[in-house]
Formats: C-alpha cells, sequence, structure tokens
C-alpha cells in the first residue's frame, strides 16, 4: 500500500505515540441512503459491481461493494422495517442510520473496523475510557449466485468517543465487526469491478482541529503511530489508513466540490480506491456520466449521494 502521507501529498511532520505491536484494519464503511435503488446504481455506474439486495432482522436492507478484505455497505432503512430504540446501554444500528438520514441526509454514516474478538475489542475500549455498549450480534441467510442459502453472522462491538472540547452527540459512528462465516460472506465474482478497484486505500475523515480526535482514534484502531501532517492526521492500519483532514485541506486535496459545507465537528467525507489501471477506472466515471476531476494524480468524484470518491493507482 501507497504511504499515507505520500497520497496526502504532504511530508510527515511529527509522530505522536511509538507504535504498538497490532491494530485492527479497515473492515467497512456505511454508506446511509434514502434511495437504495438510485445509490446502487450510482455506485454501478462508477464502475464496481453491487451485491443483490438484503435485509436486516430490523428492517435496514443492503447493498454491497466487496474488495479484498474490506466493503462498502450501502443501507436504506426498508418498508416495514421495526427498528428498536437505543437505551443507555443498547447501541442501535437501525436507529442510528434512520436518525442520521433524517439529520443530514445521504452521506457516509459509519466507520467499522475488523475484529478478531469481540469482547476483547470492549474491554480495550473501556480500558481507553471510551463509550462502550451491550454485546449485540446477529446472523441471517444470504444467497449465493448460484442459489445456494448460506448463513452469514456478525458480531458488533459498538463505541463512541468525541474530540477535545466536543460536545453533543457525534456525527459519525464506530464499531468493529467480527464475522462468525467469512467463507460465505466473501466471493470472487462480487470483488471483480469494471474499474479495476482492488482495495479501500483509506477513509477520509474532516474536522476543524484534527488533532482533538487522536486519541479516539488511536485507542479505536488500536495502533499508536499516529502521523501530524501539514493537512491533519494519519491513522495507518493493518488495512488501509484513516485519514483527517481539516476542511481547507480536503478541498485543496478532492476539491471545492467535494466539501460544500464546512463540518463544525468529526465529518465522514470520502473514500479512496486503489485500481488496478487507473485508466480504466477513468473511463467507467465518464461512461457512468459523472463529472470527473483530476486532483494530485487521482481521479475524483464528488457528492456521490452525500460522499467524495477518489480512484488512485494501487501500488
Amino acid at each position: 500500500m501507497s504511504d499515507p502521507a505520500h497520497l496526502l501529498g504532504v511530508p510527515m511532520t511529527d509522530t505522536l505515540h511509538a507504535p504498538l505491536r497490532a491494530g485492527r484494519g479497515l473492515d467497512h464503511v456505511v454508506a446511509a441512503v434514502r434511495d437504495l435503488d438510485a445509490a446502487s446504481d450510482a455506485w454501478e455506474r462508477l464502475g464496481f459491481v453491487v451485491t443483490p439486495r438484503a435485509r436486516h432482522p430490523w428492517g435496514t436492507e443492503n447493498r454491497l461493494v466487496q474488495l479484498d478484505g474490506a466493503f462498502v455497505e450501502i443501507l436504506g432503512v426498508g418498508e416495514g422495517a421495526a427498528i428498536p430504540e437505543p437505551t443507555e446501554t443498547a447501541f442501535s444500528f437501525g436507529a442510528w442510520n434512520r436518525d442520521f438520514l433524517a439529520r443530514r441526509g445521504d452521506g457516509l454514516s459509519m466507520l467499522v473496523l475488523e475484529s478478531r474478538d469481540a469482547a476483547a475489542d470492549r474491554a480495550a475500549f473501556a480500558a481507553a475510557g471510551l463509550g462502550v455498549y451491550d454485546p449485540f450480534g446477529f446472523e441471517r441467510i444470504a444467497v449465493s449466485p448460484e442459489g445456494e442459502a448460506r448463513p452469514v453472522g456478525f458480531d458488533l462491538t459498538f463505541t463512541s468517543f468525541t474530540g477535545e472540547g466536543e460536545e453533543g452527540e457525534p456525527d459519525m459512528g464506530f464499531f468493529t465487526c467480527r464475522q462468525r462465516f467469512p467463507e460465505n460472506f466473501w466471493r470472487a465474482e462480487y470483488q471483480t469491478h469494471p474499474n479495476t478497484a482492488k482495495r479501500l486505500d483509506a477513509v477520509v475523515l474532516v474536522a476543524p482541529d484534527p488533532a482533538d480526535f487522536h486519541e479516539g482514534l488511536s485507542a479505536f484502531a488500536g495502533v499508536r503511530d499516529i502521523h501530524a501532517t501539514s493537512a491533519g492526521l494519519v491513522v495507518p492500519t493493518p488495512r488501509g489508513a484513516i485519514e483527517v483532514m481539516s476542511p481547507a485541506a480536503f478541498r485543496w486535496r478532492y476539491g471545492e466540490a467535494s466539501l460544500r459545507e464546512t463540518p463544525t465537528r468529526l465529518t465522514f467525507a470520502g473514500l479512496r480506491f486503489g485500481c488496478e489501471r487507473l485508466g480504466e477506472a477513468a473511463a467507467q466515471l465518464l461512461a457512468g456520466g459523472f463529472t470527473v476531476a483530476d486532483r494530485a494524480g487521482a481521479f475524483v468524484v464528488a457528492d456521490v449521494h452525500g460522499a467524495t470518491i477518489a480512484f488512485e493507482a494501487a501500488s
């Protein structure tokens, strides 16, 4: 994977902590949308293969973009959804995304890291002073392209944190995800995309002062080697990077149209994908009818249902 600071176009200037032995890599991101069909069509026009519609037991519905070890969950609220409300100890995935859509409209709503042990994640978050909630897991039946029904299951460990001096509810959600049946979830045919995207190289967050979030993100990712740059922060993980940029740096990197309003708190703004053949990615974007900006060697599409999407050459 390319060096995250190099991809930001700025030099490393400081290391805030000594490195830890291990960490939690990117698992997936939740892209909450009001119209699942329209959003799925947009992702297909970006050149991605999108999985068939699936439904959670409580009524949210999704379609996925699978990559090498990580995925994008395009999520909507289905008809007849019976979404449980949160309590003081129970986090409600469905309610969080329902309320996000009511508050913000379409956009990237949640950042999810991989889990090898849900109980260990919860204990680590508690020890670091992050918010912890009741354990939560579920299973459902997935139908393969061949029509075979297979169980898939997930253990989700929700957490929460705010930046220094920040008050009120956060504007994005965080959890880790442990797959119970990964052999039934990942499908090679869903990971071969016309745009040649192979990896989710980075998730890009925006905050008025990125340094305010170094402690929370360090504890969430289980990584102490956080780099400060002139653009903000880079949190390298075992799979992809978490980048936090100032609004000015984000606009400089991705264009004015990529951030129409200036966030007043931590906001999930963009995704960077590594492609095997960048020219084919550009051709897919143009054929899909998108306005494409060439920004520092990456092809950028602004406001794909609330998200800025960048395609760059995979190293």
